[in-house]
């Protein structure tokens, strides 16, 4: 298998190649990180020293023609750029020009309409794209096929994503993802399936109460903008068994979550319109993105140690077997030794994950989510060799 990741430097990016050249992962015989900042590349190619299956190569997207031939050369592209950047349907038309698989981590949903709308042109063109491929969305809708597949009808299917961080209270904000994501999630609405359709809803709105086992506790989750309601309920083997509901819900922990409120309010949620200081103009996601790296840097050594938790989980409701039944899917994690060094590992791990089940079996052309592509037992058996706990909760109850 040779990977080309464009934005192979980045913290996503960085991940993913780790895990495909860790001995988690097999068939590996190249991955292309292909990145702009050659600061970055430097630092990915010095902790894979005398690992001849990496190459770093500088790569400005604004060259179509250097990036048409990476790809042409490669087995499999994974778009590693950011969405909020921008470039994501440019790289996304790029791989079906050079006919070549391709993936990307998706995210806020902002592309993924589009991407879905261009599925006849990959089908005619004989090639796959999987998009929104990360932890979530990805293993989020892997989830949600999961709950899927063990009810015969659904009523509806709530996915939920819960952080926390356990130890010192941090002085310091660390985002647990781009700084722009989070302020798009907190500040931006969001589309929701609701009634049988989609509905957009208010920013920060939804809001659910749930109590979770150790160490997650009472927790409270909203709605905020992402890609999954746009794809899980439209999908085959779901939207015939009569889906009315499929939500998103975020739970982040209670310091970062005032904080985050807070910004919103400061006016860092219209983050990409510009502010003009003096002779200068700066959109206020980047001044914010900068201030906190500066923050963390001068910090870094008063910041305390802090066991970091997650929980991904999907509930779905309706029938089985004639009668009323409830399915719960999650993959937890907790600190371990493995998740050292990944931006966000779940995320890295998710994407390298589904390249690698891609490329083992023959290649389904078109454009694909992925609830549509993956078997969740294959998926999972990946998660599981990854130290992430899977479990699965099927009740059925009396009818009323």
């Amino acid at each position: 298998m040779r990977i080309l990741i464009i934005g192979g430097a980045g913290a996503m990016g960085a991940g993913t190649v780790r895990d495909l050249l860790s001995p988690l992962s097999s068939g590996i015989s190249e991955v292309v990180a292909a990145d702009v900042s050659a600061k970055a590349l430097a630092t990915l190619a010095a902790s894979f020293p005398g690992d001849a299956r990496l190459r770093a190569v500088h790569l400005d997207i604004a060259d179509r023609a250097a990036m048409l031939a990476l790809m042409r050369a490669a087995d499999l592209v994974v778009n590693g750029v950011p969405t909020l950047f921008g470039h994501q349907m440019e790289i996304f038309g790029a791989a079906l020009e050079a006919r070549v698989p391709y993936a990307d981590y998706g995210g806020l949903g902002i592309y993924t309409v589009k991407q879905k709308a261009e599925h006849e042109s990959w089908l005619a063109a004989g090639t796959t794209a999987v998009i929104s491929l990360g932890a979530d969305p990805g293993l989020s809708n892997v989830l949600c096929r999961a709950a899927a597949d063990r009810l015969d009808t659904i009523d509806r299917i709530g996915l939920y994503w819960i952080a926390r961080l356990l130890g010192p209270e941090n002085p310091v904000l660390v985002p647990p993802y781009a700084v722009s994501t989070v302020l798009a999630e907190y500040a931006k609405p969001s589309q929701q399936f609701l009634d049988g359709r989609l509905r957009e809803v208010p920013p920060r709105t939804g809001q659910e109460t749930m109590d979770l086992p150790s160490p997650f506790g009472r927790a409270e989750f909203m709605y905020t903008i992402h890609s999954e309601p746009l794809t899980v309920p439209f999908a085959k083997g779901i939207a015939e068994k009569g889906i009315r509901e499929m939500t998103w819900k975020l739970s982040l922990p209670e310091h970062e979550h005032q904080a985050w409120m807070a910004l919103v309010k400061a006016g860092f949620g219209d983050f990409e319109d510009p502010i003009v200081i003096g002779k200068a103009s700066i959109e206020p996601g980047d001044f914010l993105d900068a201030l906190l790296r500066r923050t963390r840097e001068r910090n870094a050594a008063s910041m305390p140690a802090q066991d970091y938790h997650e929980l991904h989980f999907a509930i779905g409701e309706g029938r089985r077997n004639g009668r009323p039944a409830r399915v719960k899917a999650s993959v937890a994690a907790s600190p371990d030794p493995l998740y050292a060094g990944y931006g966000d590992a779940a995320t890295s791990m998710c994407m390298s994950i589904g390249v690698q089940l891609m490329l083992r079996r023959p290649l389904r052309p078109g454009v694909h989510a992925p609830e549509e592509y993956f078997e969740p037992p294959e998926f999972f058996a990946e998660l599981k060799k990854r130290k992430f706990r899977v479990e699965i909760e099927a009740t059925a109850f009396e009818q009323a």
